[in-house]
Parts: structure tokens; sequence; C-alpha cells
């Protein structure tokens, strides 16, 4: 009798514990944070008791923008400087932009033809009159681009995916028959849209797909600099409307996308209001390309929700932002974040934006401009350069810029400059095909933005741009979590795949 007193007193309290256990309403989380005070994507796991002065509730009811993904760039710099570097460091920096243990890059950008971080001029169509492009041959990538892609792709366990953009088309096919500047001809419309079909194949034949193309890279311009070539909103929009989108699609290849514009923010209203001007216009374009160099920090809110609601459907992504017009700080973190960093607004732009263009922390720029992007509809986010050297290079023009790595190929070191962790916060946590969701604060000046993932994971990141430690607590329907996040610093909150009876 005794021992069945036992047994069901010993039952009574397993089903207690159950359904304490089931009711709890402690959210379980796992918190990464780098800061200016020294961690590097650190998991944190002290937290204060409570604290109800900052309360970040999680919506998950309401769903946003899908992801398409974060990453960089392989350019022939990074390349270059790759194969210039030990083997073990090539490796190790592969393995931290693509492995499962790093920043798990899901997507990424290359140039078309060479650019200003290329060692040289040159296009893949050389040949002058050569307009059925017999000659066409993508041998230049082969040494550098070609094999960084794929050892990048043997090491990615998902894979990712690559935009392609062109600078310029080749001379002999433009009104001024130079590198830089001018307009592509009319009469060489449809070799230009060729040349685009015939490089998707050239890739495809090295086990490189290509999932997406921008038709230029700065249509506007760069002030006559390095490789460019002219389009109007109407001009782009005519060549992809009857040239480029009927090429690929009769050549079997509709389902790469094409992405308009591929410039700065400030003018994206009147791009938009062309490329998706009505049905027939809209019919190629899977979405538009933006860069952010317009402003250090401004995000143009207001015209990211235009291009959203003037296109609803189609992507959004950032494909190119970088420190600019810097040469790289070698093995000083505190200066990525120090308000020391300038671009090439600080001094070039014309007096009525300079205000657009201060000093900055660097990693408050891509914190602040990720989650500005994110909670206004953008759904994809690529940095330039993945690597760089000490002088910021090599770039033909010498137009020196700042990479999240550093390497000093004659030392055979690498600098994985806070840039780096900062993208890591999202790239790593934040996945292709995850939803944005909701999220409600009360007034802090904490930076929030979230989304869950297709394996019902949350990733939520937090940015503190102040001097002080702040203490919130996060929310997700009756679960709760008391949390801290360092002076500035950055913070991802990764909660795992939810209950039904969580929200």
């Amino acid at each position: 009798m005794k021992n069945k007193t036992t047994y069901a007193i010993a039952i009574s309290l397993c089903t207690m514990l159950s359904a304490c256990t089931t009711t709890d309403n402690k959210l379980e989380v796992e918190v990464y944070e780098t800061s200016a005070s020294g961690n590097k994507l650190t998991q944190v796991t002290e937290f204060p008791a409570g604290n109800d002065s900052v309360v970040v509730k999680l919506l998950p009811d309401q769903k946003y923008q899908t992801i398409t993904g974060f990453g960089g760039s392989f350019t022939e710099a990074s390349a270059s400087l790759l194969n210039r570097l030990g083997k073990d460091n090539r490796q190790k920096i592969l393995e931290a932009y693509f492995g499962e243990k790093g920043a798990r890059y899901s997507l990424t950008r290359t140039h078309i033809n060479s650019c200003d971080f290329s060692l040289g001029q040159y296009s893949y169509a050389p040949v002058e009159g050569d307009t059925a492009l017999q000659n066409f041959s993508i041998e230049p990538d082969r040494d550098d681009i070609i094999p960084m892609i794929k050892d990048a792709q043997a090491i990615s366990k998902e894979g990712f995916k690559i935009v392609s953009s062109p600078w310029t088309a080749p001379p002999w096919m433009k009104d001024n028959k130079n590198w830089v500047g001018g307009k592509l001809l009319p009469e060489f419309y449809d070799t230009w849209a060729l040349f685009f079909s015939k490089y998707i194949d050239a890739y495809k034949a090295e086990g490189i797909d290509i999932w997406g193309l921008t038709v230029e890279n700065e249509p506007l311009g760069n002030g006559n600099n390095w490789e460019s070539m002219h389009f109007t909103p109407e001009e782009m929009t005519l060549f992809v409307q009857n040239h480029l989108g009927p090429k690929l699609e009769a050549d079997g290849k509709g389902a790469v996308k094409i992405l308009g514009y591929d410039q700065n923010r400030e003018h994206l209203k009147e791009w938009v209001d062309v490329m998706f001007k009505d049905e027939a216009s809209s019919k190629y374009y899977a979405g538009t390309a933006i860069h952010w160099y317009a402003s250090t920090y401004e995000v143009f809110p207001d015209a990211l929700q235009y291009a959203h609601q003037k296109a609803p459907g189609k992507h959004l992504i950032q494909s190119e932002a970088c420190v600019d017009a810097e040469v790289p700080h070698w093995q000083d973190d505190a200066w990525y974040w120090s308000k020391e960093g300038t671009d090439w607004g600080w001094d070039w732009a014309p007096e009525q934006d300079k205000h657009l263009h201060p000093k900055y922390v660097p990693v408050y720029r891509y914190a602040r401009d990720i989650i500005g992007c994110l909670n206004n509809w953008v759904d994809g986010w690529i940095d330039w350069n993945m690597v760089l050297d000490t002088q910021g290079g090599p770039n033909w023009f010498k137009n020196w810029c700042t990479a999240p790595v550093i390497v000093d190929p004659e030392k055979d070191e690498v600098y994985f400059t806070p840039l780096y962790y900062t993208l890591s916060h999202f790239s790593k946590f934040i996945r292709p095909g995850a939803t944005r969701i909701g999220w409600e604060m009360n007034g802090s000046d904490l930076q929030v933005t979230a989304a869950e993932n297709p394996d019902g994971s949350v990733a939520v990141v937090v940015f503190n741009p102040t001097e002080k430690e702040t203490p919130f607590t996060l929310s997700l329907g009756e679960q709760s979590k008391p949390l801290k996040i360092s002076a500035k610093a950055i913070q991802t909150i990764l909660i795992h795949k939810r209950n039904t009876n969580d929200e």
C-alpha cells in the first residue's frame, strides 16, 4: 500500500511539473552580441532579473516581405587578394563568409566585365564589330573570380544566389567609344542583350548559376571616374522591355531575375514610376536594385515605401554598400566604433547635400541601414568587396574603400573588422525565405527588426547606438524574457521554433 501511495504521489508531482513547464511564461532564447567593448558575435548568457521600462513586443501575425538574403560581392580585387594569401588564410576567409560556423552568406553580387575594383579594364567581347559575339569569352575571370565563387560554393551548405552587374558595355558599342560615360548605341541593343545571355551560359558551363542581373551599375553615372554607361529610366525600360527581357525569354532564361535602376535611393521614385508604369513596362522587371551612397545615415524610408507600393510583388534589393573614400584602418577595432568615418560626400557633395554626409560611426552605418531597409520592405542586402588590402584596393582608379575583411598579402595576415561581425548578425540568423514580422516598442533609442525563419525560429536584431547599457524585455505571445544590450552594440536574439500555444 505504501509503495502504491508513493507511486501515486510521484505521478502527481510529475504531472504538476510538466504542467508548469508547459505554461512557463519564460521565453527561451540564444543571444549573440557585438559591441564596442569587445564582444564579437559573443553568446551572452547573463541577464537582469527584470525590467519593465522598455518592452519589445513581437507581433508574428503581422507579416511583411519574404527575405531573399544577405551577403557581399565577388570582385576581381577580392578574388586576386585571396590568391595571394596562404592556403590556410584563404580557406579561413571563405569559411568565415560561407561556412556554417561563419556568416552563411546567401545573396551575393559580381561584376560583368571590369569595374573600378578590377586590376585593369577588360571586356568579354573585345573585338570591335563582333555583333554576333563569336569571340565572347569569360577568360578574364578564370584566374580569380570563378575560382573564388566555386570555392565558396563548395563550402556553402545551403548555397547562395548571385546577382551580376555590368559597369559598361565594350567601348565599341557606345556613342563615346570610351570605357567611361556615354550611352549604348541603339544599333547594339540586340547585341548587348545577347551579351547577357552568353554570359549566363558561360558561367553555367562553369557550374555557376546566375540568379539575377542588374541592367547597369549606376546608370546616372559616377562623375566620369571609372567604368560607366548612362541610361535614363525610359531608355533602360525600353531596353529591358524590347530587347533584354525577350532575348532571355527566347533563350530559355526567363527565370533569371532582371533588376532595374541599381543606384542611390534619392532618385528611386522617378525610376520606379517609369519601370512600373504599366503592365508592359513591368513585365520583365523582377524588381529594383538600390545603393546607399546618397547619404551616410539617411535610409530614405519614404522612397523605399513608395517603391514597394508601386510594385508590391517585386524585389527591392540593396545591391551595393561600403565605407567608401576611406583607406582601411588596420587592426584598429576602436576606429570602426568611432565617429570618424567619412564618405565621398564629406569632400565632394554639393553644399546643399553636405548635411547628408557627416562623419559617422562605420558600424552604426551598417546596423542602422540594414535595420532601416528591412523595416521598409527591402528583401535583400549586399555589401560590396568581401576582401580588400590595407590600402583599400586593389583598384585601378585608386578609389580606396573599406571591406569587412582586410588582408596584408605580403605578410599573409588577416583582419576581421567589426563590420564583418555586424553583417553576420543578419546574414547568419535571418535565412532566405524568412518573413519579416511586426513588433512594437515603447519609447527607447533602440532600433529593432525581426523575422521568422522557414524552420519556425525567430531572429530579432537589436541595435543600441547609445553610450549606456540598456535593459529591456522581449515578449512573444504570453512569454517574455528580461534582457540587456551593452552600450554601442548590436545583438541578435534567436528564439527557436515556436509552439502553437506561444501566440
